[in-house]
């Protein structure tokens, strides 16, 4: 059940932030939904293995160089499908933000 719940919570905060952020665009709820598996599933195989790649720079920006990883996870997933869009690496870089912030909204109120 929480699986459940922590998807279509993650689910939501993606489709909030293609609401907000212009060139991160997402067809509908129903591609927001594969499109936050698709993102899981490359967090759980590829993200590791950019954080250990990054981990001097990382250290140097204080961790914030981890939007960045999250904005390159953010646009393999865009890659790999035609109805979730990030036109540039601004949109993605601000959209690993803004996902960030609204996940843990979402997350603290449920």
């Amino acid at each position: 059940m929480d699986l459940l719940i922590n998807w279509l919570l993650s689910s939501l905060a993606l489709f909030i932030t293609a609401k907000v952020v212009d060139g991160f665009e997402i067809k509908d709820f129903k591609s927001s939904m594969i499109a936050s598996v698709v993102i899981g599933l490359l967090n759980m195989t590829i993200r590791w293995v950019l954080l250990i790649l990054t981990l001097p720079i990382n250290i140097l920006t204080l961790g914030l160089f981890t939007f960045v990883v999250n904005a390159i996870i953010l646009k393999i997933a865009s890659k790999l499908m035609d109805s979730f869009q990030i036109k540039g690496w601004g949109p993605a870089i601000i959209g690993a933000v803004v996902l960030a912030l609204v996940n843990m909204i979402l997350f603290a109120i449920f």
